[in-house]
């Protein structure tokens, strides 16, 4: 089992792979982080494609071949174990033989196919909840791969549709998603996109992810997940939600002082 129940799961990296350079520089400030703090398990994170950008001239990535060379390189130089999203069936083989997890995007979170091929590589499969699915119907999700062969199954929680170009999140659903599998991870800079909200563009108030982390902390999360960067405005995705790298280290420490406190009350 790759999941370290005796640690605060954290996935953390840019949200798109814009250059080999980028990843060394992101990869080099979190292992730093995690060097200095043992109650912490890494999981580094970018995708090769996003293939659900808001505009068609949105920028997707470097594609799967060279994402997982560079991918590769992460892991041979600083030993994270790596997760990515994944869009299609036949690109799950070929992520998993270099990432140790493999993420299913929010809105494709039902493709039957898509779960089926993820589960037969034998990764852990994490999938996020899908903005428009209550927690409750996340069990049906989790039975698509179990009943694949998914022997290690991980749930993000990354906000519930709401009205026009927003999210909400509803911290009871960190409890009843942990009914149907854990652990579940609470993604902190997606659950404040507002999506398609800027012509084209999905913006967001990175400014409330480190409040939301928090409480999803206390309300039982057994990770959080964030997307970081060295320049976040000027980032190819998801530039309104991603924090600063420079900022990162402070508030996944703050989170794990949230995590061994609630733990401590659980005992």
């Amino acid at each position: 089992m790759l999941y370290n129940r005796d640690r605060l799961l954290v996935i953390a990296g840019p949200c798109v792979i814009e250059s080999e350079r980028l990843l060394m520089d992101v990869a080099e400030k979190l292992a730093k982080i995690v060097d200095a703090n043992d109650r912490i398990q890494l999981i580094f994170k970018s995708s090769f494609d996003k293939a659900n950008r808001t505009s068609v001239t949105s920028q997707r990535g470097v594609g799967l071949v060279e994402g997982m060379k560079i991918l590769g390189k992460i892991k041979a130089n600083y030993g994270f174990s790596l997760t990515t999203d994944i869009h299609l069936p036949d690109q799950a083989a070929v992520a998993a033989r270099v990432c140790d997890v493999l993420q299913i995007p929010a809105f494709l979170c039902r493709q039957t196919d898509l779960l089926i091929a993820a589960a037969e590589t034998g990764a852990v499969v994490s999938v996020k909840k899908g903005q428009f699915l209550s927690a409750r119907e996340m069990k049906y999700v989790v039975n698509k791969l179990e009943v694949s062969g998914a022997e290690e199954v991980w749930q993000i929680e990354r906000g519930t549709t709401f009205g026009y170009n927003d999210l909400v999140v509803d911290m009871r659903n960190i409890a009843l998603m942990k009914y149907h599998a854990e652990p579940v991870i609470f993604d902190a800079t997606h659950s404040v996109q507002k999506p398609g909200a800027g012509e084209g563009v999905t913006l967001g108030s990175r400014e409330f992810a480190e409040t939301l982390a928090y409480a999803a902390i206390s309300a039982g999360a057994n990770g959080v997940f964030f997307e970081t960067h060295p320049d976040p405005d000027r980032a190819a995705s998801d530039a309104a939600n991603q924090i600063h790298v420079d900022k990162i280290g402070d508030i996944i420490n703050n989170c794990a002082k949230f995590w061994e406190l609630r733990r401590s009350m659980e005992c």
